[in-house]
């Protein structure tokens, strides 16, 4: 039976993030969202906190925990900045989880334990500028020569695709829509022909870096193949299924950021000679945030337990990403509306939820296609 109450461990994760958070995060969030600033140390400082290899087993220098300490970390960051759980769940379920799952020994010993403690920062590397939600059809190619493969194309929308000290990518090694005709490799930073392109100025989610690759007859060798040729993109789908649990719980840490700013507010707040929390306007949509935060949660660990048991998440996964990452715009948009004109300046953080919220529903497969695969599974 599925306990609902959080372990030890999640408590211990959740109170070590809002000590930390207190010095390390909220006091420069504002300065980072307007300057665009992707501060990469803080990134070192949560390797040293072991919140950079959650997933990670001990023998490789992580934390060895599973899905539910990792979605609480998600969402305890993200309340107090929702870029930087988004770089963190980056970071750990995309390239990270994908050396975990389809690593050789050899390959784990030797980015793991860099990438756990945030000696390396990783990024993944799936998305081209023609080819978003339709990977099949990208254009990034690897051709074969002798022991290496040479990469030519450009992968965009990735996160630290700049700053990132090792990528998982993508390339198509056959033909064009074949899904196994692709194939992921581990390409270092410094690997000639490998560089980081222009940066995105975006709408929210400011201070998580989101850049452009650039493979220019760049020469990787064969033993830089994650799994073998033409596993690529089955691959990337079962990364994504559980990376979709991670941008569900970035999306509960939005919705929950939001409902508890906009509770302290309509009780502070006065008009009217009484607190506007006691007008049925506000206090309704306060029930109905609360309501749909709690539905989110339990659909997160539900998909959480079963990837926990080793069971299959793509249904869960999407259904939980699907409709926590809708909550989340939901819930920051009613929050904005509680504060009202407080709530359209940067000098309360609802706003900046509100612009943070809605990548969730777009990163890591769109609401759209979320429906699509959740069609396709009740369907079977």
């Amino acid at each position: 039976m599925l306990n609902f109450e959080l372990n030890e461990n999640q408590r211990m994760i959740a109170d070590m993030i809002r000590d930390f958070g207190a010095k390390e995060i909220t006091p420069f969030r504002k300065e980072w969202d307007d300057k665009q600033i992707f501060p990469k140390d803080l990134f070192k400082k949560l390797g040293e906190l072991g919140l950079m290899g959650v997933l990670v087993p001990t023998e490789y220098g992580g934390s060895g925990f599973g899905y539910m300490e990792y979605v609480t970390a998600i969402a305890e960051v993200s309340k107090l900045d929702p870029a930087i759980g988004l770089s963190l769940a980056a970071h750990n379920s995309l390239c990270t989880g994908h050396i975990l799952t389809f690593g050789t020994e050899e390959q784990k010993q030797k980015y793991l334990p860099k990438l756990a403690t945030c000696e390396w920062l990783g990024a993944w590397g799936l998305t081209e500028p023609n080819t978003g939600s339709d990977s099949a059809n990208m254009k990034t190619v690897a051709q074969k020569e002798g022991e290496y493969f040479i990469i030519n194309g450009a992968k965009n929308f990735i996160t630290h695709g700049y700053s990132g000290d090792v990528a998982v990518v993508i390339a198509r090694t056959g033909e064009v829509g074949d899904s196994h005709g692709m194939t992921a490799f581990i390409v270092e930073k410094g690997t000639p022909g490998f560089k980081g392109g222009r940066k995105e100025d975006k709408l929210g989610m400011r201070a998580s870096e989101t850049a452009e690759m650039i493979f220019e007859d760049c020469k990787v060798h064969e033993s830089q193949i994650l799994g073998k040729v033409g596993e690529g993109f089955i691959q990337s789908m079962k990364v994504l299924d559980g990376g979709r649990i991670s941008i569900a719980a970035l999306s509960l840490g939005i919705a929950e950021g939001a409902f508890e700013a906009s509770v302290q507010y309509s009780k502070e707040r006065h008009q009217f000679n009484q607190p506007i929390s006691r007008f049925q306007g506000i206090s309704f949509k306060l029930a109905d945030m609360a309501t749909q935060i709690e539905a989110s949660k339990l659909l997160i660990f539900k998909a959480a337990d079963l990837k926990n048991r080793g069971e299959k998440v793509t249904l869960a996964g999407a259904q939980a990403k699907y409709y926590a990452s809708e909550v989340a715009v939901s819930v920051s948009n009613e929050a904005v509306q509680i504060f009202g004109g407080y709530g359209f300046t940067k000098d309360y953080p609802v706003e900046k939820f509100y612009r943070d919220s809605k990548l969730c529903t777009i990163g890591e497969g769109t609401s759209e296609i979320q429906k699509i695969v959740i069609a396709r599974e009740v369907l079977k």
